[in-house]
């Protein structure tokens, strides 16, 4: 007789009809990840997997995620919503197999969570408080959740180092300004981004690479603390950039299509004169 107990157990009918229902929700996609898994009858890519190899594709979900949002596409963003919970359950898959956790301790902690940080909504706090006065009250929370962790040692604790680059800076800089280490006003920093600019130029001419890479980075820091100062965030920021880049890009590259010619095939001044015309048009 095969045993079909333990954290993977072999499929059965009940199984097959779950994972065959149209309408079987969130229980029928945790049982079609568990059958992926399974380490008899699943996918070996699948069974291959373990949470370093996973992580990569969940960062890239998020961001394909926030990429529908920008471009407004709904359908788009359904799918990669989607997309985006398969990472969940795929990690709390594994971590159950390992005998960590499972998904419903996942959901009960966020729960936990959300419940714990809004007093004014599910508590007797008042409701009648700005914006900025629930941030802070928000913090304020996660300070004291952070300050009931004994390895917690300094301000900057539990901030991810596998963000990206930006938005840890901003995570940082937030940090910090909270316990009174931040520039007062605006102005100063643009001082501190001029003078970091002029070292980076001197820098090219004395430096290693090392030390000229050291000095960027001092520079993009700053002009991350900027866009703190001035309300922006820099990660849409930096990709609106990009956008206008490739959109106008493009319009390059069509019109030099126009003429019979390829980028490659065209001089700077004539690129540049056409990436004029594409910024006039748009204005």
């Amino acid at each position: 007789m095969t045993d079909n107990t333990g954290p993977n157990p072999l499929p059965t009918a009940e199984s097959d009809e779950l994972v065959n229902d149209t309408r079987g929700g969130l229980p029928r996609l945790m049982e079609i990840m568990r059958r992926l898994r399974d380490p008899e009858t699943g996918c070996p890519w699948d069974i291959d997997q373990d949470f370093a190899s996973i992580a990569p594709y969940t960062i890239e979900e998020a961001y394909e995620v926030a990429d529908a949002i920008e471009r407004g596409e709904m359908n788009d963003l359904r799918d990669e919503l989607g997309d985006l919970l398969l990472q969940v359950i795929y990690h709390s898959q594994m971590a159950q197999e390992a005998g960590n956790f499972g998904f419903d301790d996942v959901v009960d902690a966020i729960a936990r969570k959300m419940y714990s940080r809004h007093p004014h909504v599910f508590g007797t706090e008042s409701r009648e408080k700005s914006a900025e006065q629930q941030i802070a009250d928000w913090e304020a929370i996660k300070a004291e959740e952070r300050g009931n962790k004994p390895e917690t040692s300094s301000v900057l604790d539990g901030i991810a180092t596998g963000l990206p680059a930006l938005t840890r800076a901003i995570k940082l800089q937030n940090r910090a300004a909270r316990v009174g280490f931040d520039w007062p006003e605006t102005a100063m920093v643009l001082d501190k981004i001029i003078e970091e600019a002029r070292e980076l130029v001197e820098a090219q001419n004395k430096f290693s690479k090392a030390e000229i890479e050291e000095e960027f980075g001092d520079l993009v820091f700053v002009m991350a603390n900027l866009a703190r100062h001035l309300d922006i965030e820099p990660e849409t920021a930096l990709r609106a950039a990009n956008s206008k880049f490739t959109r106008r890009f493009n319009g390059v590259e069509a019109e030099l299509l126009l003429r019979g010619k390829l980028p490659q095939e065209s001089t700077l001044e004539e690129m540049d004169a056409l990436w004029n015309e594409m910024k006039a048009r748009e204005k």
